[in-house]
């Protein structure tokens, strides 16, 4: 089987079922059909998921809104992962079940960062000399 890579070194594929893989989760959660009081409070967004090469493993990135209780909200997903490993399975056709792995996406924090620090009188002075 041919794969076609992207600029981040991974296939088509990996990157196609990754995102059913990321609808699915987005869906069950905003439905709220996990049955757990911390999920069912805090509406949680899934931003990535990284599917291994052999799609027995997925990393899902997820950022709870608001940015609040984040270490609640990460370990009630961590405690509801085999529903949501079921759940994904019986869904997306794939010779095995992904095995979810949950981690906090800290990309939103790392862009705030960068945003702040261009922002920041001393990079703005010297942005303002370069274009003198």
């Amino acid at each position: 089987m041919r794969t076609n890579p992207t600029g981040e070194g991974r296939s088509v594929r990996l990157l196609r079922v990754g995102e059913q893989v990321r609808h699915k989760l987005a869906e069950i959660l905003m439905r709220g059909d996990v049955h757990d009081d911390v999920l069912s409070a805090h509406p949680v967004s899934v931003t990535e998921v990284r599917m291994s090469p052999d799609l027995r493993h997925a990393m899902v990135f997820v950022k709870p809104m608001l940015g609040r209780e984040e270490a609640i909200v990460l370990k009630a997903l961590r405690t509801n992962t085999a529903y949501l490993q079921s759940e994904i399975a019986k869904s997306i056709n794939l010779k095995y079940a992904a095995k979810l792995r949950f981690e906090l996406d800290e990309s939103f924090d790392e862009g705030a960062r960068i945003d702040a620090l261009l922002n920041s009188p001393i990079v703005k002075r010297d942005l303002d000399d370069d274009d003198a």
